[in-house]
């Protein structure tokens, strides 16, 4: 990110020595630094001046680093604060973390890793200062091109969490049950970042046995192992540029998260059988269906692990919390299974609609995308029943009275929704058109279509 200003970065160490050593150093990047040599001048300090970053000693003998953190941030919650740390104090620099810090650094210092973390930090706070103004000067800009299905509030909440998270290097979980589109949404947040030229690679972590997944992140070497004939780049390297996307990281073992947590807090690996330190440069955007926390608290995945994960957190809710979404789902759904086996479809009866929407969907939106295949290619006729849907969906429909009705095409289950999304916004086109993932244009023309 090209930046119109100097940076300025207070340093706040007792040690006159390391301070100095530090802003030498600043200055030779092209940096301004200021010195604190206590928390409690640090406070002062930012409260009455403007800084980038703060680089803060957690030991100090007047004011540590934990409470001048906490005064700076319940302050100035966007300034970001790396707290620097002995490897004894690690837990503390974790429960900053938890509590709003930026990160923090193990000394001796790695220097080529401070430089990487300053200016992501930087890069962070200009990026919620951006969003801060634009929340002052008009609405959030929908995400471009967007491949999410949806208009209910719950998917205009994910939606606008994406046009604020996108443009970010922030470290993204996301959270949300089985089928309900997290790796949809993972993409999205590559789509729509500063880094949507470079690679979206995507790893399911559950799909691979340990030793497997590790040569598949951090490659390997010639002769590493058995059928190992050639150096090999794993996917952090591969990323690079780009972002990686971590699937069910929830199901990885205890060795595999160790590994994993200093590529986060480095940037750098070696591969399986290689000593060769490795840079890597991929945002990392990992996914669970897990709850985290509860796992973190029965001693199954590292606290460390989760909170460098857990910089910011995507939930995508369940199919049955979106129940206006659904009719939007089947039309499209049915529109691709139709194209894909060849079949023509000329609408979806009242009461096959009326089922779909009425199901609670246990395996959300991968659930009644295979629901609408199936019954695309069992359907007889030209219109889509109840009797082609999977038995427990029929099952439901028996206990409930359907008034039989004559079939609706797509395009009447299309009109209604835009006629709906329409009436929900005061005739505000713009807002509907967002709501409904097209662009202005096409509802435009869609509503001419219909004579409206």
């Amino acid at each position: 990110m090209s930046r119109a200003k100097e940076i300025t970065i207070l340093v706040v160490d007792d040690e006159q020595v390391h301070r100095y050593m530090l802003c030498s150093m600043f200055k030779d990047w092209g940096w301004k630094c200021v010195e604190a040599d206590d928390g409690r001048v640090a406070v002062d300090a930012v409260a009455k001046h403007q800084y980038d970053a703060v680089l803060m000693d957690v030991r100090m003998a007047k004011m540590d680093g934990m409470e001048a953190f906490s005064k700076i941030h319940a302050m100035n919650p966007a300034l970001p604060v790396i707290i620097m740390t002995a490897y004894s104090s690690v837990d503390a620099a974790v429960e900053a973390i938890k509590h709003g810090a930026y990160d923090y650094l193990t000394k001796p210092l790695d220097f080529d890793r401070l430089r990487l973390t300053l200016e992501r930090a930087v890069d962070r706070k200009e990026v919620e200062e951006k969003k801060q103004e634009r929340k002052k000067t008009r609405p959030v800009e929908p995400i471009k091109q967007s491949a999410i299905i949806g208009v209910s509030s719950p998917m205009q909440e994910l939606q606008e969490m994406i046009s604020y998270v996108a443009p970010t290097e922030a470290t993204v979980l996301v959270t949300g049950e089985s089928g309900t589109g997290k790796e949809l949404v993972a993409a999205e947040l590559h789509a729509n970042s500063e880094r949507k030229d470079g690679p979206f690679i995507r790893v399911n972590c559950a799909a691979l046995a340990e030793s497997l997944l590790e040569s598949e992140l951090f490659g390997h070497e010639k002769g590493a192992f058995t059928g190992a004939d050639r150096e090999r780049d794993g996917k952090f390297v591969q990323a690079a540029g780009g972002t990686l996307f971590l699937d069910e990281i929830g199901e990885t073992s205890q060795a595999m998260q160790v590994k994993m947590l200093r590529v986060l807090q480095e940037q750098e690996l070696q591969r399986v059988g290689g000593e060769e330190t490795i840079f890597t440069d991929a945002r990392i955007i990992a996914a669970t269906n897990r709850d985290l926390e509860e796992e973190v608290r029965n001693g199954n995945f590292r606290e460390d692990l989760y909170y460098r994960l857990n910089v910011v957190t995507v939930h995508v809710p369940p199919l049955r919390e979106r129940g206006e979404d659904v009719s939007l789902l089947v039309q499209f759904f049915v529109e691709k299974f139709a194209a894909k086996n060849r079949r023509e479809v000329a609408g979806i009866t009242p009461e096959c609609l009326q089922l779909l929407a009425a199901y609670q969907w246990p395996g959300n939106v991968r659930e009644l995308e295979n629901a609408i295949e199936r019954g695309v290619i069992l359907m007889r006729g030209e219109y889509l029943t109840e009797k082609s849907l999977p038995l427990p969906i029929q099952k439901q429909g028996g206990q409930s009275k359907v008034v039989p009705v004559q079939g609706a095409s797509l395009e009447e289950v299309e009109k209604q929704q835009i006629l709906k999304t329409l009436e929900e916004t005061g005739g505000n086109k713009s807002e509907a058109a967002r709501r409904l993932g097209i662009t202005r244009k096409t509802l435009q023309n869609k509503l001419q279509k219909y004579d409206q």
